[in-house]
């Protein structure tokens, strides 16, 4: 089982990684926001955390 929390970990890191890269440091809170709300089970977070991503990959409507 180490092995798996290994590779889980490595992707999740991954993951952060492409994340921040690709929206920059609006994207790596909006996934923390989703993250901690998930874990505390707290919707308001979450979905705060969900509306700031979505927003980010729709982009600007032109």
């Amino acid at each position: 089982m180490p092995v798996l929390a290994l590779v889980t970990a490595v992707l999740v890191v991954a993951f952060e990684q492409l994340v921040q890269w690709r929206y920059g440091a609006t994207g790596l809170i909006g996934l923390a926001l989703l993250t901690v709300g998930l874990k505390a089970k707290s919707p308001s977070v979450s979905s705060a955390g969900a509306v700031l991503l979505a927003l980010l990959v729709a982009g600007p409507a032109l």
